[in-house]
């Protein structure tokens, strides 16, 4: 027999429970995931009037358990989010596995948002009845505040601003697993035609229980874009009015709350605008996200912006064998993903340089019969002549009306003709009158990686490194999907009172594209936005103003995915000045200024590439500025100047290519390293809007991490003490609960207060 019962707990028994606290007896211990305990096995406290389970499970933290040697564990939370309007109704799947040899007891403990509404709960097996109850937050803290008190275990506090859902117990049978499944309902809050979700999850790194979530968002008017910034998601549009999204790839394991945003289409460009203020500055930090309804067509069924498509083939000596094979295909595929009526060009290239013609040709049955033959007659021999391929193929005046793209195909470095890597980047910046799009293709690690990144941004395109180990075919269609349905070209923006826009250059954007843009802005007033482009092959102009009411401490991650933009963005600037000619020694003091700020950007947000992976390590001593500034420098001249093909070359723009166009956030500082191994940092754990590294057995605050300041000057408060738990209560109402969650000692600024948390078990 299934049931759900609400109880709203009264003052009194809130007053009753509080008195209970005082029960708690001798700490325990609780690893990620697993749960352990210490010899001592005494009852728990009641929690709302009845004794819980022996093993208490928090799907966004971990298993606690007061019996010894529990071996309850979870191996997975599938979560499965429906967003009709403002209503979300969120389902969990809770996978437990008891690897001991008994049977263990268990209960459920839950952060839900406020004003959630339980809907159901269910979980295999015989046992009590399905009951679930929603408690108060205040209730919730207390609960929180127990077990991290009996288990010397600080994650929870995370959790201390959320209301609680507590399930009955269940069973979990002994070498045997459990599903568990709850259902909770609440409105979502709306700003404009944005509507935003969060699902609360630990920001701790070491919590690695994979999260599949998945979500659908459904609207009676059409929807414009669904966006997170906290995780990277794959996404399907299925109508006009419903999108679907998932957590892709590592993005499972990603740590830190769950949030998405829902944009309701709101004229032909629906904005919004995400803000978090900087006092120190006078202003602030801004995400703008804006999305596009699908591109509609003309009577024809041909798409309103049509596509010119140039493809440039590299036929030297090193692409005999399966690349050309493979790039023969590749164009095939391409030009049959054409609509007739879009036209075509193939520029192939080796010593010299060939046109199959003169112009751009229209697709038509027989034009592609034509080509197809001539793709058959291209054969690989002689070497690399890239200046003259590429200023053939931007001479070429383009169809009238249509949006001229390059994907421009090399597999080596430029061999014959002019070699210089500036006259080669002059050539897509100053002999691009057409302002035709080059996507540029390294095919293989013998290319000048800086060189194709640099003539791709300069012309609002992307760049693509294909490993020896992967298909050429397949990763060129990939591309060429992409840019489907042309919306909004050439767009541009004018704003007030901001400054350090990234991207710089909006880039074309096309069917389901979305536009995420970061910057800073001055002041207090509200924000106005321009875009101006070809909107469906008609000149628009779109205008957005944005109070700055809702700018928000909680919106940490705003700042922090501006400054990893500007990150990459100073890197890359670094590694195109070791490409220029001229007098070394101006370009060492140029190099110098940006390797300064890049530093300084490091160590704030705690958002770390290989060049300054070093400021992670626990003997950097990052208050010698002059030996930590050396470092980094010699890190940039020998890799990102000096490196510039092979492996090591294109790990560095592979990194450099994510960073600048970054829109989720990074919690694990991934990146790969010259060897194309995927790296990750756990010494350093960005949390809300602070980042805190690991010295000397301590959490270090990154506004305290560079100071000399000396220990005996801070306030010190002891872990578990009822000064930390109002500190804990303190923060929560900052949004900032997440600080002192961590495990070790705790060294922060609170207010303008430096307070170091002691006593805090590492686990």
């Amino acid at each position: 027999m299934f049931h759900i019962r609400q109880l709203i707990i009264a003052t009194t028994l809130a007053a009753l429970v509080l008195s209970l606290l005082g029960g708690f007896l001798e700490a325990q211990t609780v690893s990620t995931g697993t749960a352990t305990a210490a010899p001592a096995a005494q009852d728990w406290p009641a929690f709302s009037g009845r004794r819980p389970a022996a093993n208490i499970i928090v799907p966004q933290s971990r298993v606690y358990s007061r019996i010894p040697d529990t071996l309850l564990e979870i191996t997975g939370v599938d979560a499965t989010v429906a967003i009709v309007e403002q209503a979300a109704t969120t389902s969990l799947i809770v996978t437990l596995r008891n690897r001991g040899g008994n049977r263990v007891e268990a209960e459920l403990l839950l952060p839900v948002p406020d004003g959630a509404v339980v809907r159901g709960f269910t979980f295999q097996g015989a046992g009590a009845d399905p009951v679930a109850e929603l408690l108060p937050k205040d209730e919730a803290r207390r609960i929180y505040e127990a077990i991290v008190a009996r288990m010397r275990d600080p994650a929870l506090l995370e959790f201390a601003g959320y209301n609680m859902v507590r399930t009955a117990v269940f069973p979990v049978e002994a070498g045997g697993t459990q599903k568990v499944k709850i259902t909770y309902e609440h409105l979502l809050p709306a700003e404009g035609a944005r509507i935003d979700y969060v699902l609360p999850r630990s920001a701790t790194l070491g919590n690695v229980v994979p999260w599949n979530i998945k979500v659908t968002a459904k609207s009676a008017t059409p929807l414009s874009t669904i966006y997170s910034p906290s995780h990277k998601l794959d996404s399907k549009r299925k109508s006009p009015n419903e999108i679907a999204a998932w957590t892709a790839g590592g993005a499972t394991k990603e740590p830190g709350i769950f949030r998405l945003s829902c944009l309701r289409q709101k004229g032909s460009v629906t904005a919004s605008l995400f803000a978090y203020p900087d006092h120190a500055t006078g202003g602030g930090y801004f995400l703008l996200v804006a999305g596009l309804p699908p591109a509609p067509e003309n009577a024809d069924g041909q798409p309103a912006i049509k596509r010119e498509v140039t493809l440039v083939i590299d036929r030297s000596g090193s692409m005999q064998g399966e690349k050309i094979d493979q790039v023969r295909e590749a164009a095939l595929q391409i030009l049959a993903g054409l609509d007739d009526g879009e036209a075509f060009n193939i520029v192939d290239y080796s010593d010299h340089v060939h046109l199959w013609s003169t112009g751009p040709i229209v697709k038509t049955e027989g034009t592609m019969i034509a080509a197809r033959e001539y793709l058959k007659t291209i054969k690989a021999k002689g070497g690399t002549n890239i200046h003259a391929a590429l200023t053939e193929a931007l001479a070429c005046k383009p169809a009238e009306g249509m949006l001229p793209l390059v994907l421009f195909l090399t597999d080596g470095l430029p061999t014959v003709g002019n070699t210089s890597e500036e006259a080669i980047r002059d050539v897509a910046a100053k002999a691009n009158p057409f302002e035709r799009r080059i996507f540029t293709f390294g095919v293989g690690v013998d290319v000048n990686t800086p060189l194709l990144s640099k003539i791709a941004d300069t012309s609002r395109a992307k760049a693509t490194f294909v490993l020896p180990q992967e298909d050429v075919e397949l990763k060129v269609a990939q591309v060429f999907k992409r840019l489907q349905g042309p919306v909004l070209a050439a767009p541009s923006i004018v704003a007030d009172r901001v400054f350090d826009m990234i991207p710089a250059v909006l880039p074309d954007l096309f069917e389901d594209d979305q536009l995420v843009l970061t910057g800073r802005y001055r002041g207090d007033d509200p924000l106005r936005f321009r875009v101006a482009g070809n909107f469906l092959g008609e000149e628009r102009a779109f205008s957005f103003t944005f109070g700055l009411d809702g700018a928000s401490r909680l919106n940490g991650f705003v700042a922090r995915l501006w400054a990893s933009r500007q990150i990459g963005r100073l890197s890359d600037s670094i590694r195109q000045i070791g490409g220029e000619d001229g007098d070394p020694v101006a370009k060492e003091s140029r190099i110098k200024e940006l390797v300064d700020e890049v530093v300084r950007l490091s160590t704030e947000y705690g958002i770390l590439t290989e060049y300054t992976a070093f400021l992670a390590q626990e003997g950097t001593d990052l208050s010698d500025q002059v030996a930590v500034f050396n470092v980094a420098n010699d890190n940039f001249l020998r890799r990102a100047v000096a490196e510039r093909s092979g492996l090591a070359g294109v790990n560095q723009d592979l990194n450099n290519v994510s960073q600048k166009s970054q829109s989720f956030l990074n919690g694990y500082n991934r990146y790969w390293d010259a060897d194309m191994n995927a790296v990750t940092i756990n010494t350093i754990q960005q949390v809300n809007d602070v980042a805190f590294y690991w010295r000397d057995n301590t959490w270090v605050d990154s506004r305290l991490v560079g100071s000399k300041k000396e220990a005996g000057r801070d306030r010190v408060i002891e872990f578990g003490s009822a000064e930390f738990h109002d500190l804990a209560l303190r923060l929560a109402e900052q949004g900032r609960q997440g600080s002192i969650a961590l495990k070790g000692d705790i060294k922060l600024i609170v207010d303008g207060e430096t307070v170091l948390v002691r006593g805090v078990p590492e686990g």
